[in-house]
């Protein structure tokens, strides 16, 4: 019998090879070898990490305060002295004047001299001002100012040091007969001002000189160039006398249209809606008060003793008689909760201080010259948790309205607390809101083809911009539906104009047609008659200007003629329409 072959397959073993003493080796260095490298990139990582400054980081972020392109640099650097020139002759009740200079250098750079007549610095300040980033009076206030950071013209002086090499000068005086002058540049280490060329002595200056040389930066007359945005300062500061000599030696004057300055703004407390719990420990920490209770009524506005007792009632666990210092952070988000389901009195708009729909109405008929202007001055309103704000808006229709350049053509003036807005028009909430408007209503439905200029200011304690460079206005719901509603309350008064135009051109046209053909009329008239012809001519004369409204008053006659009649009753009724379309896109 046959034997049988199992046909299951059989698995044949790997040999393990035996690893000699010598491989071992050579694996228990490699592995070593290993772990040395990784302990090596921790050491590098951990070398890699070190504390650097404000003036570091924007150093090299320049785009983020609004350097970016050569003329859009160049007009940084103005606004930043411009700026700092105007909030000072405010502080002290003096009528601003502000000479901007530009020279341009045998190298290509540029020189820029800004002076005004404002308080001046005392000399102990004049490095913080000028050589330290994120220093100033600004910051901590919670008041309406042109400036909110403090970093302005100081980094006007780093931007002169790293692209020159130089130090910016500095001339100040303070109107006591002490005059103040040096060299000023930042340690970019340590963010700190070194002063050099110091030299103290008597003298009759009042104010501050700021003059520096610049390099990347360029010079033209486009609509973001210095001139232009002098020219919108003027506009929205009209107490104040701006001199601009530019390169080519031209000096242009804006002379002030007001003698009457700003009142001066108050400083207003955290309003409770809004408030993180960080926000409240910070401040706790901080607090004079003697209780808890008592650092809420006294350190934020609107908060009455009786909203406190409502809020003690809701949490009966916490002890509002301890010293603020002693606040919990649990105890501060349950405070925070609460705040959000009381109802509260809106924030305090009297801090508020606008440009004035007066003082608005002579800036732009004294630069703008136009043939027809609306003004408006919203009432005040809150944003995002209770910071309040408001919006004055204009339109200029005719005369010098309209951007300069080949022809004219709209243009919109974009301002937050009376500092013009050139750049980064797109992402704004001036821009966003003037978007949204059906200016077909109005007759202005090609208004950037028309000489047109549109004027928003935006006022608040506190501008939310959409960068560090303060160029744009964050667009917030509210601030967009209100900017949108003052708008068309100055549009509905525009259209009514252009409506009374286009009527007036119409009659006129009629007009013609009947007088183009009244000689050859009478004429036939006489022929067919026997009657004189001249007598026929003044009568069909006089029936056409009958019949097109256009009868002109003759010898002194009183009262309303009926053009007038006819023009009135056609404004009231564009006046109801226009009011009634206007309330039914506001709905």
């Amino acid at each position: 019998m046959a034997e049988t072959k199992s046909k299951t397959p059989v698995k044949e073993e790997k040999e393990t090879p035996v690893q000699t003493p010598a491989a071992a080796k050579t694996d228990a260095k490699s592995d070593e070898k290993e772990q040395k490298e990784k302990a090596l990139t921790a050491l590098e990582i951990e070398k890699a990490f070190k504390e650097y400054s404000v003036a570091e980081f924007f150093k090299k972020n320049r785009q983020m305060l609004g350097y970016t392109g050569k003329i859009r640099s160049l007009t940084t650097i103005v606004h930043e002295a411009v700026t700092n020139g105007l909030d000072a002759c405010e502080d002290a009740k003096i009528l601003p004047e502000i000479t901007v200079e530009i020279k341009k250098m045998e190298d290509g750079h540029y020189r820029v001299v800004v002076q005004d007549n404002g308080t001046g610095l005392p000399r102990s300040k004049v490095g913080q001002a000028f050589g330290q980033l994120l220093s100033g009076t600004k910051f901590s206030q919670r008041m309406q100012k042109r400036g909110q950071q403090g970093i302005g013209i100081s980094y006007a002086v780093l931007f002169a040091q790293i692209t020159t090499g130089k130090p910016a000068h500095v001339k100040t005086g303070t109107g006591d007969y002490k005059i103040f002058e040096a060299d000023v540049s930042i340690d970019v280490k340590k963010n700190i001002p070194l002063i050099t060329n110091f030299k103290e002595y008597s003298g009759n200056f009042r104010g501050t000189r700021f003059e520096a040389e610049f390099a990347e930066v360029d010079y033209n007359k486009s609509e973001y160039s210095i001139g232009e945005y002098l020219r919108r300062t003027a506009i929205a500061n009209p107490h104040a006398q701006i001199t601009f000599v530019s390169p080519e030696n031209e000096v242009t004057v804006f002379p002030r249209s007001s003698t009457t300055l700003p009142k001066k703004t108050k400083a207003v407390l955290p309003h409770p809606l809004g408030l993180t719990t960080s926000d409240i420990m910070d401040m706790a920490s901080v607090s004079k008060a003697r209780k808890i209770g008592s650092f809420f009524t006294s350190e934020f506005a609107r908060f009455s003793s009786d909203k406190m007792s409502e809020i003690a009632k809701m949490l009966p666990n916490v002890d509002f008689d301890r010293a603020p210092k002693n606040l919990q952070w649990q105890e501060a988000e349950a405070v925070v909760k609460c705040i959000s389901q009381l109802k509260w009195i809106a924030a305090d708009a009297s801090v508020l201080q606008p440009i004035g729909e007066a003082q608005v109405e002579k800036s732009l008929k004294n630069l703008l010259k136009p043939e027809k202007l609306s003004v408006i001055e919203r009432k005040p309103k809150v944003f995002r948790g209770g910071i309040p704000f408001s919006v004055e808006a204009a339109i200029a229709y005719g005369g010098n309205a309209g951007s300069t350049g080949e022809g004219k053509k709209g243009e919109i003036l974009r301002f937050a607390n009376r500092v013009p807005l050139l750049f980064d028009s797109g992402n704004c909430a001036i821009t966003e809101a003037v978007k949204t408007i059906d200016w077909n209503r109005y007759d202005l439905k090609n208004w950037e083809t028309m000489p047109v200029s549109i004027f928003v200011h935006f006022v608040s304690v506190y501008v939310p911009y959409t960068g560090a460079g303060k160029l744009a206005v964050s667009a917030e719901d509210e601030i967009v539906q209100e900017i949108r509603f003052a708008l068309m309350d100055c549009a509905r008064q525009i259209g009514i104009y252009l409506h009374g135009i286009a009527h007036a051109e119409e009659q006129e046209h009629r007009r013609q047609i009947f007088v183009r053909y009244v000689g050859e009329v009478a004429q036939a008239l006489s022929e067919i008659t026997g009657k004189p012809k001249e007598p026929l001519l003044k009568k069909l004369e006089k029936i056409a200007k009958e019949r097109t409204a256009l009868l002109e008053s003759n010898g002194g006659d009183e009262g309303e003629s009926e053009e007038d009649a006819d023009l009135a009753e056609i404004e009231k009724r564009s006046s109801k329409n226009l009011r009634d379309e206007g309330e039914e896109k506001e709905d």
